[in-house]
């Protein structure tokens, strides 16, 4: 009997999914339910309790999460100190989810502002170190319109 033929790409997942170390990857889940309406998918605890691996789905978008495993050099932002990653999240309402985020426990590090390129946007830090970039698109402009806004930014701004 021959195999049945496997897709390379499972269906509702993305060529690139993000996978977060978190310091207690349990309580990343109930925090990324209220801040982001994420729904959980999968979760499976290892023997000592921690995850090994969740998976959740944002909007349109799965999330992996593990807890940290330092003994396998699987560390999440806090133990290195930061990220050099930001997530970023497309929804239809910014300035709600943005409240809805920071309500939940995210810390502000960027209030919501109509931008350039033409999206409204914020960024937050979740409570496990997690950079994130919150932005609703408002209108389509062409690469010379966005690189006039550029031009046309306050300094520092």
């Amino acid at each position: 009997m021959p195999a049945s033929k496997v897709q390379p790409i499972p269906d509702g997942m993305h060529s690139l999914t993000p996978h977060l170390v978190c310091d207690g990857a349990a309580k990343a889940i109930e925090f990324y339910k209220q801040a982001f309406d994420a729904v959980e998918e999968s979760r499976l605890p290892g023997p000592d309790g921690r995850l090994m691996h969740a998976q959740l789905r944002i909007g349109d978008s799965p999330l992996m999460l593990v807890d940290e495993f330092p003994e396998m050099g699987a560390l999440g932002p806090k133990k290195l100190e930061g990220s050099a990653v930001t997530l970023h999240l497309y929804v239809p309402d910014v300035d709600a989810t943005y409240a809805q985020a920071v309500a939940a426990g995210a810390e502000p590090t960027m209030p919501v502002t109509d931008m350039f390129w033409g999206d409204r946007y914020g960024q937050v830090k979740d409570p496990f170190g997690h950079r994130w970039s919150i932005a609703t698109h408002m209108q389509d402009l062409t690469p010379q319109q966005i690189a006039e806004g550029m031009r046309t930014m306050p300094e520092g701004g």
